[in-house]
Order: structure tokens, then C-alpha cells, then sequence
């Protein structure tokens, strides 16, 4: 009797455990609704890329703009698609003979990996008319050149945007717009422009045309 009392208590000692076919069902379960949850984000993510990268311009742009009217000097702003990740980088740009003003070192932010400053969408109406849309950083456009192409901008004390850090006004004052956003995807386009004469910064956004059909346009956020 002694025995068999001992034999039943084991018996409910194994019984009261997980199999290994148990464990390895609800370890793929698991692994199954992880791969699940990770595809369902995915779109969201990269979403959320593409407006870190929108407000990352504005705030670039917008920030040497700022510190030149308050500093009273020159800023320029850099943008880079040669290499990944693309940058935009801030910098003191003083004219010669200006004193040292301090500790001004430049400043790089830099674009999520699967964002690119790219050539946009072909056949698409460029932000305010600024060239065809053939170059994805498309700055230098002023009274007296559309070549287009520059990928410095220069923010001068008055506020406005020139082709050099000598700010020499009138005729200098240099517009443009760059274009960013993931290659294939046509809803994550963006671009930024910007008007030469009062430095206003203006975003933009890629939307279907109303009725469909295919199209897109440009529509100012």
C-alpha cells in the first residue's frame, strides 16, 4: 500500500507540469503575435520618420534664420544627400574681418535612414514654381539666376535669405526648396521652400488630386 501511495504522488507531480510540446506551442504562439505586431507598426514608424524629418528642416531653417536676426550676423544652412544619413548642418557663417563671437560651432542633424532628400514624384508642379522638380536640393533662385542646383542658403541679419554670407540684398535674395521622403512611397513626400526675399520658410506635402485618377499634388501645411 505504501508503494502505491508513492507511485500516485509522482504521478501528480508530472502531471502537474508543462510538456515540452506545451512549452514549444505557447513559445510559438508568442514568437507568432510578436512577427504580428511588428508588421501591423511598421507603417506607423515609418510614417513617424518622415515627420521627424519634415520637422527636423523646419526647425533647422528656422533656427539659422533666428540666430541671424538676433545675432546680427550671417548663418548658413548646409544640406547633404551624398551619403547616409543624409544632414542638415547649421553654421556661423561671418563675413571677413567679423569678430569672434564665441563658441559658435556648427550644428548636424541628421535624417532617419529610410528618409532621403531624393528628386520627387516626375510630373508634379513644383512648391511655389520654384524650378521643374529635377533636383532634390533646389535652392540658389533669385532675380538674376534660375539655374537652381545650391545646396547652401545663407540667412542674413534682415531676416532674408541670400546666395552668400556678404548679404549684399536686392537681387542676391535666394529662394528655393528641397524635397525628402521614402523612394516608392508617394504619400510620405515632403518638401520644404523657402522665399529668398523675407526668409519665410513654407512646408509641403504630397496629396492625391481630388477626383483621383492618379495624381498628385503639392498642398502648403
Amino acid at each position: 500500500m505504501r508503494s502505491l501511495g508513492t507511485d500516485a504522488g509522482r504521478r501528480r507531480q508530472r502531471e502537474s507540469g508543462f510538456s515540452l510540446i506545451e512549452m514549444t506551442t505557447v513559445v510559438a504562439l508568442t514568437i507568432v503575435v510578436s512577427v504580428i505586431s511588428v508588421i501591423s507598426l511598421m507603417p506607423l514608424l515609418n510614417a513617424q520618420h518622415v515627420v521627424n524629418a519634415y520637422n527636423t528642416t523646419l526647425s533647422a531653417m528656422r533656427q539659422a534664420r533666428d540666430n541671424a536676426v538676433s545675432q546680427r550676423t550671417s548663418y548658413s544652412v548646409t544640406f547633404q544627400n551624398t551619403t547616409v544619413p543624409n544632414t542638415i548642418t547649421v553654421a556661423w557663417a561671418p563675413v571677413s574681418g567679423e569678430s569672434n563671437m564665441g563658441e559658435l560651432l556648427p550644428t548636424t542633424y541628421q535624417f532617419p535612414n529610410n528618409v532621403g532628400i531624393s528628386i520627387p514624384p516626375s510630373g508634379l508642379t513644383p512648391p511655389d514654381n520654384y524650378g521643374s522638380g529635377s533636383s532634390a536640393i533646389d535652392f540658389g533662385y533669385t532675380a538674376s539666376s534660375s539655374a537652381g542646383g545650391a545646396t547652401v542658403i545663407y540667412f542674413c541679419p534682415d531676416g532674408s535669405a541670400q546666395t552668400s554670407n556678404e548679404c549684399a540684398g536686392a537681387g542676391n535674395w535666394d529662394g528655393g526648396v528641397v524635397y525628402f521622403g521614402r523612394v516608392g512611397d508617394y504619400m510620405s513626400w515632403r518638401a520644404v521652400d523657402l522665399w529668398g526675399a523675407t526668409g519665410r520658410i513654407h512646408g509641403w506635402r504630397l496629396y492625391p488630386k481630388t477626383g483621383g485618377g492618379g495624381n498628385y499634388q503639392w498642398l502648403r501645411q
